[in-house]
């Protein structure tokens, strides 16, 4: 990149994805406001990635490596919603970051939208952590999130839940409650040795397939409201075995936890039947017989990851079964921070661009 204002600092951000265990869809409206929701998730070291560099001439420019696609215009030009960087351009204009003298964008992500990690959620939380440093907003994690859930759901209207921009935006592994407008974010003590453990026995495969999460929770929601037997029992089932894991991860009863995971699986298809399809049927079925405990998918079904409890000695043999069906491991460990924003100083940047240059010289 070009910048004209070569005396400024860069700002930088890295919002973690997360792992959901249980109680997907106890956090979509209505649901929370008429019966209170939970969720049990924690963060892992996949991350949206976000910089911002002020400018002096007046421009605005976002480019996201993900989509291929650069933005540019002027700080007093409309920002229009047309499909290209919406979240981008809702994060801006709820935050009156045109309201300065220009600036640059970088954003990547290390999954696609649709991959069930919150990754479209953690990148707007990113883009509120890079506008808060650069305007000196003194916003706590929960008005982070908060905002990030705004811009998302109600600026958007892409429908969905909480628990994606609160997992994000504390980090760790956390049980967290919703009461309508109320969320209270509850951090867990996780005994290292379980992390350890945890770390060792779950498998994260990619299905190779995304998927749009809005029309799963659309009708999903629209069952809900029409008070389908089935829907409501699953809902209710993933709030009591979100407590139930928790409980399971606190007292280091990991077997325990393995079954319950199965429990949220079979309970989690009762939302929608266009949470599962065959294939992901096809995968979780090899995956049970090879030896695993219990899976389930990270999001809100039909496509991007899937997780499986295994003992160790086992996981390889999932984990080759899966890859011959198409699937993907990928390794992870668990990132116990939140939202992280810091500057590059000029110095340091120009450190780094000496030290490339000198690599590329010997290239």
């Amino acid at each position: 990149m070009n910048y004209p204002n070569s005396s400024a600092s860069t700002i930088r951000t890295k919002a973690p994805l997360r792992i959901s265990f249980a109680g997907g869809g106890t956090d979509v409206p209505p649901y929370p406001e008429r019966l209170g929701g939970c969720v049990l998730n924690a963060t892992i070291d996949n991350y949206a990635w976000g910089s911002l560099r002020p400018r002096d001439d007046g421009r605005i420019r976002i480019e996201s490596v993900d989509l291929g696609i650069l933005f540019d215009c002027l700080v007093e030009s409309k920002m229009e919603f047309d499909g290209q960087l919406d979240l981008v351009k809702a994060t801006i204009v709820r935050l009156q970051a045109q309201e300065s003298k220009g600036f640059d964008v970088f954003l990547h992500s290390d999954a696609p939208p649709g991959s069930g990690l919150g990754s479209s959620s953690a990148l707007i939380v990113g883009l509120v952590g890079l506008v808060k440093e650069f305007k000196n907003l003194p916003l706590t994690e929960y008005e982070v999130a908060n905002l990030a859930y705004l811009i998302e759901r109600h600026d958007l209207r892409i429908q969905g839940g909480h628990q994606d921009q609160y997992a994000s935006s504390f980090g760790g592994f956390n049980f967290i409650e919703f009461y309508g407008d109320r969320v209270i974010v509850n951090p867990l003590r996780i005994h290292q040795d379980t992390i350890n453990e945890l770390e060792h026995n779950l498998l994260l495969c990619y299905t190779g397939t995304t998927r749009r999460s809005d029309r799963i929770i659309e009708d999903q929601m629209k069952r809900f409201e029409e008070n389908q037997e089935d829907t409501l029992r699953g809902l209710g089932e993933q709030k009591q075995l979100a407590m139930d894991m928790k409980n399971a991860l606190l007292r280091r009863h990991l077997d325990d936890f393995g079954d319950l995971l199965h429990s949220a699986w079979e309970s989690k298809k009762k939302l929608s039947p266009r949470i599962s399809n065959s294939r992901i049927d096809e995968m979780y079925e090899t995956a049970r017989k090879m030896g695993a405990f219990g899976g389930k998918i990270t999001g809100a079904g039909g496509g991007g990851y899937m997780l499986f409890y295994c003992q160790f000695e086992k996981r390889h043999k999932v984990a080759e079964s899966l890859k011959q069906l198409g699937a993907s491991p990928a390794e992870f460990a668990f990132e116990g921070k939140g939202l992280q924003v810091w500057r590059v100083h000029e110095t340091v940047e120009r450190q780094f661009a000496v030290s490339d240059k000198a690599a590329a010289g010997t290239r």
